[in-house]
């Protein structure tokens, strides 16, 4: 029931006193409160008791079963009972991941392949034909459309779809109340590690972008535990490396499975790179807090929200606004001006050998010591302001240095198709195995931050020291462990 107050007579509700006015005084004020004792009536307290135990009889009947009773369902514990239970929440958790990308790398095929047909199968012969009227002479044409261009193509096709179905399915779990779950999982690993527990949370905010995870640390009070969060936030993979782990997987893990079961051998192989990025968290912050950053572990309380029906409409439009737009427009903007570097160092020629060339012959060598190649080395080094650039820089140095025909109008020119096996093809020519692929996998999780991560470390730290460590601690491990999975694959291989 409502129980509400009479105002005063002469008094209207919402009433002020004049600022300007003499205080009431204390006889006034007195005299007043008898009046309105009267006023609400002499069942009041019985009537505010009955309220108040009333509510509280019906919180107490959701929470307390009776002897004799039967247990009462409620549908939020049900769930919690299966998603937090040490038994089954991580194997709910991987399944629920692995669905996850499992749509995204089925669903997005089909409109990559639109989108490269009409952007680049159909949009450069057409803007070539519109330079060709115009006259423009052929190295203006070739550094605005062989290579600004086509590096923005490529960018739309390669990642619009994937973000356009991951984005949505990652934000219903957010909505539905899923997300906290999770970090209530690994919270007792995080604190077994010497971490904070709330790093849990900003490691879901690094899967969709690392410099908004570094800031997402804020919520951590100890200036200890939130430098570890800080350093070890690059380990979640953020929606640039997204596409790369996707793409590799699709066609050099994928490929080993028939048809049927490609998708699902794809997503569980991202699935896989995804948690051993949570494991190499933890282990670096074990590392960190045994080491240079001791100290106590904080302890805190994490409240688990209700679960509510996701607004699916509202997600979507949200997840494609704030998300998907904004990380794809972020992408073109560095992809247009790496487009060009790109086509200028695969154009300017020493000798007859272009730059590009030079560079890849050049690091060749320490790539290869790694499992990898002189390309992928230049493109995480031309990659560095986002790493949306890596696949389409590794696919234009790749169509330069493979010497495949039909896949590109010249050096440094974005192939124009968009099949799987035309992909394998440049890929293979270009000397690519399974090594190749799955380091490139492997580096593409553990090393440096991207120029914007980097730099949001150093305004949240004030410190160029921790900024350095963020930066060049990942890097190193991807060298280290790139490294000796290479050894260790060849001397099997050799033993085989």
């Amino acid at each position: 029931m409502t129980v509400g107050f009479a105002p005063a007579p002469g008094v209207q509700p919402g009433h002020k006193p004049d600022p300007g006015s003499a205080p009431p005084s204390v006889d006034a004020i007195l005299a007043e409160a008898q009046q309105l004792r009267w006023q609400i009536g002499g069942d009041f307290h019985q009537a505010l008791m009955e309220a108040i135990y009333t509510d509280a009889a019906a919180i107490a009947d959701r929470a307390v079963t009776r002897p004799g009773e039967k247990p009462r369902f409620d549908l939020d514990r049900t769930i919690d009972r299966l998603v937090t239970s040490r038994i089954w929440g991580f194997p709910l958790m991987l399944a629920m991941l692995t669905a996850v990308f499992w749509i995204t790398i089925t669903g997005a095929n089909i409109p990559s392949q639109m989108l490269a047909d009409l952007l680049i199968g159909k949009g450069v012969p057409l803007l070539h034909s519109i330079a060709a009227a115009l006259h423009l002479p052929w190295w203006l044409s070739g550094l605005l459309i062989d290579g600004m261009y086509l590096a923005t193509a490529w960018v739309i096709s390669v990642m619009l779809p994937p973000m356009a179905i991951f984005f949505p399915l990652f934000t219903l779990l957010e909505d539905f109340g899923y997300l906290p779950r999770v970090a209530f999982n690994l919270d007792n690993f995080y604190r077994k590690a010497g971490a904070h527990g709330k790093q849990s949370l900003s490691m879901m905010m690094g899967f969709g972008c690392n410099a908004a995870g570094v800031v997402a640390t804020r919520i951590i009070d100890s200036p200890r535990e939130r430098l570890i969060a800080i350093i070890t936030n690059n380990f979640a993979l953020c929606n640039g490396r997204w596409p790369t782990q996707i793409l590799i997987a699709s066609l050099f893990i994928g490929g080993l499975a028939s048809a049927r079961w490609a998708g699902l051998i794809s997503a569980l192989a991202v699935v896989g790179v995804a948690v051993l990025g949570v494991l190499l968290s933890f282990l670096v912050s074990y590392g960190l807090s045994r080491s240079v950053l001791k100290g106590e572990v904080s302890t805190f309380s994490l409240e688990l929200p209700p679960y509510r029906p996701p607004r699916v409409l509202q997600t979507i439009y949200t997840s494609v606004i704030d998300r998907t737009l904004k990380v794809l427009w972020r992408a073109v903007v560095f992809a247009m001006p790496a487009g060009a570097v790109i086509w200028l160092i695969s154009n300017v020629q020493i000798g007859g050998v272009s730059l590009a060339e030079y560079l890849v012959n050049f690091l060749d060598p320490v790539g290869l010591l790694l499992g990898l190649n002189g390309v992928i080395l230049v493109a995480y080094i031309v990659a560095i302001p986002a790493n949306e650039l890596v696949i389409p820089t590794i696919l234009m140095l790749t169509v330069l240095t493979s010497g495949v025909s039909g896949l590109g109008a010249g050096a440094g020119v974005m192939f124009e198709t968009d099949s799987s096996a035309d992909l394998m093809t440049l890929f293979t020519a270009g000397g690519w195995t399974l090594l190749t692929a799955v380091n490139l996998m492997l580096f593409s999780l553990i090393h440096n931050p991207c120029s914007t991560t980097i730099f949001t470390i150093f305004k949240e730290t004030g410190s160029r020291k921790w900024t350095t460590v963020a930066a060049l601690t990942p890097l190193v491990m991807g060298f280290i462990v790139t490294f000796f999975v290479a050894q260790i694959w060849r001397l099997v291989a050799g033993l085989l």
